[in-house]
């Protein structure tokens, strides 16, 4: 009598690597990944595993949604690592963004036109996407505000989209304001941030 094959489980999800190849994942397959899936961005038909981020970012981000949630108008609301869809297969997860509040609580994928505000914390295996790639998809995308924040010490760089064309024909972000201690500017709306109050 033979016995019976070991059911095995499966391990965690993974992308398929043909289509990683071929480059053909859509906005449609992120919204149907199983509940195992890691954190994940799509750039450009390929799916992007997104490491996990260390506690001074996590710290900034939450410090930085608890300030934005103090001071944002009512028409804004804020959230934290959502995703973003910039194109067809493209998209990304900011780690703070400031969006339309009337946008249904059921949505886990934003439109570009959605989000006013987004906000990268540099690590430093994100340095080049968060300080090239990323501002780049989100200006030609038309998301009208970009603050990137680096560590160590902490110092944030806010920026608008202006008139000031790519490559690619896109418009681009121009810097407004940086600083390691006080940020002042009157859009997306009146802020004035102590970068104090965003440091752990």
């Amino acid at each position: 009598m033979s016995a019976e094959p070991i059911a095995t489980r499966p391990g965690p999800w993974c992308p398929d690597p043909i289509r990683q190849q071929r480059a053909d994942y859509t906005l449609e397959d992120l919204l149907h990944l199983p509940d195992d899936a890691p954190r994940v961005e799509l750039v450009d038909g390929v799916i992007q595993v997104t490491p996990s981020p260390t506690l001074g970012h996590q710290d900034i981000s939450l410090l930085l949604a608890r300030w934005l949630l103090q001071h944002t108008p009512t028409e804004l609301r804020v959230s934290q690592a959502v995703g973003v869809a910039l194109s067809s297969n493209t998209s990304r997860q900011p780690d703070v963004v400031l969006r339309r509040a009337d946008l249904p609580r059921s949505h886990s994928l934003l439109r570009a036109e959605d989000v006013v505000l987004a906000v990268e914390i540099v690590s430093p295996g994100t340095r080049r996407i968060d300080r090239f790639a990323k501002p780049g998809e989100y200006a030609a995308a038309g998301i009208p505000f970009y603050w990137r924040i680096e560590q160590d010490p902490a110092h944030l760089y806010a920026y608008r989209r202006g008139d000031r064309i790519g490559p690619g024909g896109e418009r681009q972000y121009e810097l407004v304001a940086d600083s390691a201690e006080l940020i002042e500017i009157s859009e997306p709306f009146e802020i004035k941030l102590s970068i104090a109050e965003i440091t752990p």
